[in-house]
């Protein structure tokens, strides 16, 4: 499967990082700050890399739109007081490693904001891993394919030659619209079974699992 593509665009939340319990748990309770009903765990995992106006719609439907940036702002507070024990998922560094010294370009699509993607890249030492990065807020949301249409423009790579790795419906939906193949991961925010629904070309259990269907022993 290597031999399919030159290009390899990661999702972040939940995709490399272990990181959708704590947004699940920073949405409800910036829920619970503004006395807005609990959207629970199904609703807040669902909006995790949507843009911030369609998560709040589904995710709190009762949020006056004139408190948005309100709520923002607490999900923030309630995210950044445990960032710094987010931990990458087994085998996410080997994965990256192993396709850079393959020649493989990596890059990376995110509804994270740009100030948000760097801090988690400086925190695990990935800075320099990845050859292009695409952010929610300088680019479209997913599901929009614009992220992934200018990633393949910088690298100046085919969208037939490029491989989304994604924890999201809205991953494979962004992926799908661009004429991007994409696999998915199925310990992040969507079940694996949405994830088959949503056309993913395999999904797996781990990135280890993706690994070995990439890099045959």
């Amino acid at each position: 499967m290597l031999d399919r593509f030159d290009v390899f665009v990661f999702d972040w939340d939940g995709t490399l990082v272990d990181s959708t319990p704590l947004i699940v748990r920073s949405i409800r309770a910036a829920a619970a700050d503004l006395d807005l009903p609990d959207p629970g765990e199904d609703r807040a995992s669902h909006v995790i890399g949507l843009g911030l106006q369609e998560a709040l719609a589904h995710a709190v439907p009762e949020l006056p739109p004139g408190r948005a940036a309100e709520f923002a702002s607490r999900y923030r507070h309630h995210f950044l007081d445990q960032e710094p024990s987010l931990q990458l998922f087994d085998a996410a560094r080997d994965l990256l490693c192993e396709l850079r010294a393959r020649g493989r370009r990596l890059a990376i699509a995110t509804g994270k904001t740009r100030a948000g993607l760097t801090r988690g890249l400086d925190s695990f030492g990935l800075l320099d891993y990845f050859d292009a990065t695409r952010c929610a807020d300088e680019s479209a949301a997913k599901p929009s394919p614009r992220m992934l249409l200018e990633l393949a423009h910088v690298l100046g790579a085919e969208p037939q030659r490029m491989l989304m790795i994604g924890d999201t419906t809205h991953d494979l939906q962004m992926a799908w619209s661009a004429g991007v193949a994409a696999v998915a991961v199925s310990h992040g925010a969507h079940r694996a079974a949405q994830l088959r629904a949503a056309r993913a070309l395999r999904v797996f259990d781990s990135l280890a699992e993706l690994r070995r269907w990439l890099i045959p022993a």
